[in-house]
């Protein structure tokens, strides 16, 4: 009888101990998130953010590109690793790559950025890159842990098991913004979404989050990617039909972008199809 008693009590305290062993493996883990605020970082104060008067920005073709990713708010130690952020941003890259009226894509680290903000470090940067237009890369990533109940330990021969029990989410949020550096007129924006689900044991909550975090960039940028390659190529008629920007050529340059070779183009074509109908109307 007091062997019976005994083991009862050894299977309650068990049980009591099981019921916070969720909590002591997942370290306290419940949400957490990185974020940086493009709107932040370009007008940091009241007097920033007054009124501007409009200005057609000029662009000059092909156009020289710096490509970075907004520091994180404050300054903060949880935003992307800088070795994360070139990854990405050579993801970001490749969608400029084909398109002819840019000349170039200059990768730049956010630290370079983190001296100071607003405008002013994007004419710091320009200066310092020979860049004349900035593609700025913000990001929200909330991840997020539940902690479910059935979760459970087994104790074996080999030691003890657990049941996956903790529903882990990682939700991202990107967006490519681009600028006109001379004019800080924003020439054109593209959004990108991921979400991701997984279950997990208790041991593995904050190794399966940092796994699925960057993959959650990854997917993220992925389908901003789609949608910037599609402003891209809507960019050249917004130009022509919207006259959101002027547009010259360097010197030697005689890419499709430009305006003057467009014209050449055209004047060409209906030249050669008036000399094909006159030859009609002769014979």
């Amino acid at each position: 009888m007091n062997n019976r008693i005994k083991l009862i009590s050894i299977i309650l305290l068990v049980g009591i101990l099981l019921s916070g062993c969720s909590s002591f493996f997942s370290e306290g883990t419940n949400k957490a998130s990185r974020s940086s605020s493009l709107t932040d970082f370009l007008y940091p104060d009241a007097a920033s953010r007054e009124a501007i008067a409009p200005d057609i920005p000029v662009l000059t073709l092909p156009v020289k590109v710096g490509l970075a990713f907004v520091p994180s708010k404050n300054w903060a130690d949880n935003g992307i690793h800088s070795k994360d952020q070139i990854e990405l941003l050579n993801q970001v890259k490749s969608a400029f790559l084909q398109y002819d009226y840019i000349d170039r894509i200059e990768i730049i680290p956010s630290t370079y950025l983190s001296g100071s903000q607003g405008f002013t470090a994007l004419e710091q940067v320009g200066r310092l890159y020979d860049v004349d237009v900035m593609a700025l890369v913000s990001y929200d990533q909330v991840n997020q842990t539940l902690e479910n109940n059935a979760a459970i330990l087994y104790w074996t021969i080999v030691g003890m098991y657990v049941i996956p029990g903790n529903e882990n989410s990682v939700q991202t949020f990107v967006d490519t913004a681009v600028f006109d550096i001379k004019s800080r007129k924003m020439l054109f924006r593209a959004p990108g979404i991921s979400k991701l689900e997984q279950r997990s044991t208790a041991v593995g909550v904050n190794s399966a989050i940092s796994e699925k975090s960057i993959e959650g960039f990854q997917l993220a940028v992925a389908d901003m990617n789609q949608n910037l390659d599609a402003e891209l190529a809507a960019f050249k008629t917004r130009i022509k039909e919207e006259n959101i920007a002027k547009v010259q050529t360097r010197e030697g340059y005689t890419g499709s972008g430009g305006t003057t070779s467009l014209l050449f183009i055209l004047c060409l074509w209906m030249c050669v199809c008036g000399r094909r109908i006159e030859a009609i109307k002769f014979h």
